[in-house]
């Protein structure tokens, strides 16, 4: 009796080849619905970052009143947004692992039958659901995210800001020259509050030669595990 019983399979698992593949469809469609509300999350954060951008730097450079450090501020803004969106795509990244796992292994031999099949392809995606781990490490997430949108980003900010330094008449009314003569001018025009103008020069210098880095951090995607759980 007791050996009977351990055969019984629980109802709610399939018995046949045709409920099996409806199981897959359905899961497939949850799996890709999650990795697009992801993808909306992410792209939800890129447009923040775009809209801080445009609207700093019309702030800052349509009067001449307004002061260097709306870009300074701008450049904090999006760096913040950077971090967020960096978070976000770790979990894209996941959901989008399991789906191409059944668009590679699953309907891509229904289409295009090829013999190095990889039989063992449903084990690896139970036993990511059973143990959630991240796929790609934070900092390579935000090395590609950097890479891809947020530099082109980091450096307008930048243009506009040595524009607004370098040039007199941005930073306020009455100044008759249009361009400094020299790099003591510079200097002098970026002081913010009791802030020296050398120290927020080297401030920015450094933030941009890390940003130059961490853009060009290779990336570890060969390594699919130890970065931590998933919470889902």
């Amino acid at each position: 009796m007791a050996d009977d019983s351990a055969k019984i399979q629980p109802s709610f698992l399939p018995s046949n080849h045709s409920e099996t593949v409806t199981a897959i469809v359905h899961y497939y469609r949850a799996e890709i619905a999650r990795m697009a509300g992801w993808r909306e999350r992410i792209d939800q954060t890129s447009n923040w970052a775009i809209t801080v951008v445009a609207a700093l730097l019309s702030v800052s450079l349509s009067t001449p009143s307004s002061h260097h450090g709306v870009l300074l501020f701008a450049m904090v803004l999006v760096y913040l947004l950077l971090m967020i969106e960096a978070r976000r795509y770790r979990f894209f990244d996941v959901y989008r692992y399991r789906v191409r796992q059944f668009e590679r292994h699953y309907f891509a031999q229904v289409f295009s039958p090829v013999p190095d099949f990889s039989a063992n392809w449903l084990q690896i995606v139970g036993q990511n659901l059973r143990e959630p781990k991240f796929f790609i490490s934070y900092g390579d997430a935000f090395s590609r995210r950097l890479r891809r949108n947020y530099i082109w980003m980091f450096l307008i900010l930048l243009l506009a800001w040595v524009l607004k330094i370098s040039t007199p008449g941005l930073q306020a009314e009455g100044v008759r020259s249009t361009l400094v003569h020299s790099l003591g001018e510079i200097v002098a025009n970026t002081r913010l509050g009791p802030i020296p103008g050398w120290a927020v020069v080297l401030a920015v210098a450094v933030f941009y030669v890390w940003l130059f880095f961490a853009s060009r951090r290779a990336l570890d995607d060969a390594d699919r595990s130890g970065f931590g759980e998933v919470h889902v």
